[in-house]
């Protein structure tokens, strides 16, 4: 059985674009991956991000899940500590009944943008709160659980709905509660990949299973640019490289236009260009043939149960055309595996 591949989308705002253009490529995106067989599509939650325009998750997960039939549409993730568990309930839960079996909700347990922003947002939450985010999370499931009729609190719509919640996290702390509570487990390592294998092995080796979850289930979150030549790949990955180069320099924007990829030496010191490739290291970057050796790498260290996969390029038309080549590229190692555990042709038809 072929990994799954699953959609992360930012809807990232490119140089030259604008909000309105972003979200737009955002449903085109969505629509291009259920045609394409993608299980998933997830947006982020962002705030005050010049280059980001998924700031109201849920109002486009409503939008994107209008305009699509089949593909699960969800959270990648809600920044729970934004929110109050009742809010994000009653919106999901709403969402799960107006496309019952299609929703997922994702949860992270940090806030997604600065401090600032971060007291605009919730100004009374206990933010120094260590227990808040677990308290948080089983609040919230049992609004969206089969909750007494008599509750004192209830979400309507939302009560009964049991939408399926993700925890999300680029660390160990998220890996052993998701274990602990018997849930999925989407690990960020798109961005921040160091503690990736170390959480995974965290996460099966003390996972107790629930009656939604029986086993563990690990999503592995990786870059994806696919192209038809390794030339073009590395060309429009170069977006990316820049803009994590500008958040080492505390400057963020819009996703910059590529450039050719050696005048990035004209660009970063050797400790910048350290520091992007360590946060770029989950990422696959090249032709189909390129890629389906790198996938295959990653496979072998952290065996996914499932990839969701994001793509800022600059160019829309070359993000989606990436997403098609990586499906065709997964299919071929589908191929590839079933022919190798085949039985000769003599065997097949001496019976």
């Amino acid at each position: 059985m072929p990994t799954p591949l699953s959609v992360l989308d930012l809807a990232p705002i490119a140089e030259g674009r604008d909000a309105a253009a972003a979200l737009a490529h955002s449903l085109e995106l969505a629509q291009h991956a259920e045609s394409l067989g993608y299980r998933r599509y997830w947006m982020a939650e962002h705030h005050n991000m010049d280059g980001v325009a998924s700031s109201a998750t849920a109002v486009m997960l409503a939008h994107v899940a209008a305009h699509t039939r089949s593909i699960r549409v969800g959270s990648g993730g809600v920044m729970l500590p934004n929110h109050a568990p009742l809010v994000v309930a009653e919106q999901f839960g709403t969402l799960a009944t107006l496309h019952p079996g299609r929703i997922d909700l994702g949860l992270g347990r940090a806030p997604g943008t600065d401090r600032l922003t971060m007291r605009a947002l919730r100004r009374q939450a206990a933010f120094e709160d260590e227990d808040a985010f677990p308290r948080d999370v089983l609040e919230l499931q049992g609004y969206l659980s089969d909750a007494r009729a008599d509750a004192p609190v209830r979400a309507i719509p939302g009560r009964g709905t049991r939408v399926p919640i993700w925890l999300l996290g680029s660390s160990t702390y998220s890996a052993q509660l998701a274990a602990m509570l018997g849930m999925p487990f989407a690990f960020a390592s798109h961005f921040a990949p160091d503690l990736l294998e170390q959480a995974l092995a965290l996460y099966r080796a003390n996972y107790r299973p629930s009656a939604e979850w029986p086993e563990p289930w690990a999503m592995v979150g990786i870059n994806a640019v696919v192209a038809d030549t390794d030339e073009a790949a590395a060309w429009h990955f170069s977006s990316l490289q820049l803009r994590f180069l500008g958040m080492q320099r505390g400057q963020r924007g819009p996703l910059p236009r590529p450039i050719a990829p050696e005048h990035l030496e004209g660009l970063w010191s050797p400790q910048e260009r350290s520091g992007v490739q360590r946060m770029l290291a989950a990422s696959v970057v090249g032709s189909p043939a390129t890629v389906s050796r790198q996938l295959g790498a990653l496979q072998q260290r952290c065996a996914a149960d499932e990839w969701i996969v994001a793509c800022a390029v600059h160019d829309p038309a070359a993000r989606l055309r990436s997403y098609a080549l990586l499906a065709q590229v997964v299919q071929g190692v589908q191929s590839a595996a079933a022919a190798s555990q085949a039985p000769p042709l003599e065997a097949v038809h001496s019976g």
